[in-house]
């Protein structure tokens, strides 16, 4: 199976189908989550406000999945609650109680608590509040690192056989009667692949790949599906507020936008509905805020908060591009969030391609799509991921039987700091939630912290960059300081140059031969990856 692109669609479906058995090449243009899927809210949620556009389907599959994806990786997913400030000027009380009513009931809960009413005046989540808001509601979601949840499914597929390269594009796909021939360009050269099908899960250019670059048999068009392509924009400003709730605020536009506690000591708060040209992204080039969007933000958060948030506050923006279906629906907030499978059989080897999505149902779009393959190449096999953890997520060696996956993280902090109280406290903390049960893998045999080696930048040690490049493919310092992690956002200019420095001395101490890659394999199965590159 050959599977283009590297998003949360892409390596969820090659996870899945890699633990069915089935051989799988995953091609990613850029670095994995390096787009849509670092770019999100960061919420595992069922879409509260999609109640409104009749979307009880969709609301019900993504409610169904955030149990079962706290439970898969405790370690970078967890529950959080969200406070609404009640304006009844948007929506009158009732509207609002039957829709947290359904979203309470459409699927079962576990973990998560349900809605409550909340006096803002006489409680804390009040505080940071205008005074005229006096009551509003509270209900429960969850929150989730999305670029580590791209990569956790990466490893895992690459754990499963599959065979994953970075950087590496597929210029070329011809499509033949029982097999499709891919060319790739990466950074070891050019190459070709031998396919039974092919997976377009390229995200914001699943549309243009299939037109400029997938070749049919015969006439057949393969590009039946048109995307709508929808910048969401963030803002990210020092922290508004002290607990360890949310908000979700109305907007007189009928938007609503999030408020959300964010590495300790900021608050994001997002997102914005723009609607791009087609060609927006051309060269797979990456999408950033406009003023407008900064000013919308912030107007819209000084609404409801008592000290204003102005476009000085702002110490961070991203932006990323949702490839929603078109659905023709005039306002792109409007527009579908959920997706659609496409699959071409008839005259020629199988094609599915992915339309639209959230990150809260790629797990079930996975197993969907799996499914969807399984019976295009007649080999339907059983699906496995609902019960299956992510790298990390299994953290019986440390903490014995799991119980709660909300409670179960502290639990390994617990036994971490009970290992190895050599550890700060800090560190021990981000390590846990960014490797859950694999930090001994970090660790390696260290005793104290100078056993991790010299330290980069602060709280990055050598050994900790060393693992991100053996086991996460980390090829530069973004990858590392914004997608493997947030440090970028904690650490000054001198101290993201350090880590930049760091790769160009990795690189530079890397053989000089032209056939030999700057870094090494992201997997110490050399033999499975030249088996891969012989199928040309």
């Amino acid at each position: 199976m050959l599977v283009v692109g590297g998003g949360i669609n892409g390596a969820g479906i090659a996870r899945d189908l890699a633990g069915r058995g089935f051989s799988v090449v995953l091609a990613e243009a850029s670095d994995f989550a390096a787009h849509t899927s670092s770019s999100s809210t960061k919420l595992i949620h069922g879409g509260l406000r999609y109640l409104e556009y009749y979307e009880f389907s969709l609301v019900r599959k993504a409610l169904q999945e955030r149990e079962v994806l706290l439970r898969s990786a405790p370690h970078i997913m967890w529950p959080l609650r969200f406070v609404m400030p009640h304006d009844a000027a948007m929506r009158p009380a009732w509207m609002i109680r039957i829709g947290l009513f359904l979203y309470d009931h459409l699927a079962r809960r576990e973990v998560l608590p349900g809605s409550t009413g909340v006096n803002l005046r006489q409680s804390p989540l009040g505080q940071p509040l205008k005074a005229q808001y006096s009551r509003g509601f509270v209900y429960s979601d969850g929150w989730v690192d999305d670029a580590r949840l791209v990569l956790l499914n990466a490893m895992d597929a690459r754990d499963k056989g599959a065979s994953l390269h970075t950087r590496t594009t597929v210029v070329a796909a011809r499509r033949h009667a029982d097999h499709w021939i891919a060319t790739l360009r990466g950074p070891q050269g050019e190459w070709r692949v031998r396919a039974r099908a092919l997976v377009n899960a390229a995200g914001p250019w699943a549309e243009s790949f299939l037109r400029e670059h997938a070749q049919a048999a015969g006439t057949e068009a393969l590009a039946t599906k048109s995307l709508r392509l929808v910048k969401g924009s963030h803002i990210v400003v020092k922290r508004v507020f002290q607990h360890d709730h949310a908000y979700i605020f109305q907007n007189p536009d009928k938007r609503i936008i999030f408020a959300i506690p964010y590495e300790n000591e900021f608050t994001l708060i997002g997102t914005t509905d723009v609607e791009l040209p087609a060609d927006a992204l051309a060269g797979f080039g990456k999408a950033s805020i406009n003023e407008q969007e900064i000013a919308y933000l912030c107007e819209q958060a000084s609404r409801y908060f008592d000290k204003p948030v102005t476009p000085s506050d702002v110490l961070w923006t991203y932006a990323g591009v949702r490839p929603l279906l078109d659905d023709a629906s005039g306002d792109p907030s409007a527009v579908t969030r959920d997706y659609l499978l496409e699959t071409h059989a008839a005259g020629g080897a199988p094609l599915l391609s992915v339309w639209g999505g959230k990150i809260t149902t790629f797990r079930k779009l996975a197993e969907d799509a799996a499914d969807l393959v399984g019976d295009l190449l007649n080999e339907r096999r059983p699906a496995w991921t609902e019960k299956a953890h992510l790298p990390g997520g299994d953290l019986s060696e440390w903490i014995g039987a799991p119980q709660r996956p909300d409670t179960d993280f502290e639990r390994l902090l617990t036994a971490l700091g009970q290992r190895h109280g050599w550890l700060p406290p800090a560190l021990a903390r981000r390590l846990a939630r960014a490797y859950g049960g694999r930090v001994g893998r970090v660790l390696g045999g260290a005793e104290k912290l100078q056993d991790l080696g010299p330290e980069i930048a602060p709280g990055l040690h050598e050994a900790e960059l060393r693992y991100l490049v053996r086991e996460e493919w980390a090829r530069s310092a973004d990858d590392v300081l914004w997608r493997r992690s947030k440090l970028g956002l904690h650490y000054t200019e001198a101290q993201r140059a350090a880590v930049a420095n760091w790769f160009q001395q990795l690189a530079s101490d890397a053989p000089s031969s032209p056939s030999s890659p700057p870094f090494p394999p992201s997997f110490p199965d050399n033999n499975h990856m030249q088996r891969d590159r012989s199928w040309s």
